[in-house]
């Protein structure tokens, strides 16, 4: 079995919603459970995936098969959304299923809010993203990673929760650059042969949607 047969498989489950769990993918690819095991793994190291403590699929980005604070709901599919980067970037990279959309809680007062997405512009709001894990540290827990890149309903708020939490500050963005962030993020994640790209070997797409800093792994 080829792994990169095994990447899309994964992610043409998830697009049609469900969990690619181990013995339904060896069943599509007619393959034995341990051969999808060990493929599994070696897609974990090539950073494409991330399972959890039961050797099953957590994440494979922008999908995720755990909740991790967002709900994203298209036409007729809804996913969990692993992050507000990831959430943000389906209406992109499914643009038949949109505009989509996208819920959560503020993680300081546990507000809710759900805006509008899709493809073509930003959705009106005056909520602030903070991305807690800096780019350097994101895959040494990624999932632990997207469980602290939230939406709060305002810089106040994240005051408010980083006092409580007695976190660092991380990055903090509005909506438009959190939406151009994830606009082209992705593309071609769901075609064979897609390489993955670390926001640090990106320095130019980073730029380009209004990102700076070290945060990111560019100069201030």
């Amino acid at each position: 079995m080829d792994t990169e047969d095994l990447r899309v498989a994964v992610y043409d489950r998830f697009r049609r919603g469900e969990a690619p769990k181990v013995q339904a993918l060896a069943a599509d690819l007619a393959v034995p459970p341990a051969e999808v095991t060990a493929g599994l793994r070696a897609l974990v190291a090539q950073r494409h995936i991330a399972l959890g403590a039961d050797g099953e699929i957590a994440m494979a980005h922008p999908f995720t098969a755990v909740p991790l604070g967002f709900s994203v709901m298209g036409r007729d599919r809804l996913w969990w959304g692993g992050c507000a980067w990831d959430s943000f970037a389906l209406p992109h990279l499914l643009p038949e299923q949109g505009p989509m959309v996208v819920a959560t809680t503020c993680p300081a007062c546990d507000r809710a809010h759900a805006w509008r997405v899709d493809n073509e512009q930003p959705p009106p709001g005056e909520q602030v993203a903070h991305f807690l894990v800096p780019t350097t540290q994101m895959w040494d827990d990624v999932v632990y990673t997207c469980g602290h890149q939230r939406i709060f309903c305002s810089e106040n708020c994240v005051s408010a929760w980083l006092g409580l939490s007695g976190k660092e500050r991380g990055y903090v963005m509005d909506l438009p650059t959190l939406w151009r962030l994830a606009s082209g993020w992705y593309a071609g994640r769901l075609e064979r042969g897609y390489v993955r790209r670390e926001p640090s070997a990106a320095a130019g797409y980073l730029q380009e949607v209004g990102l700076s800093g070290a945060f990111w792994g560019l100069p201030d």
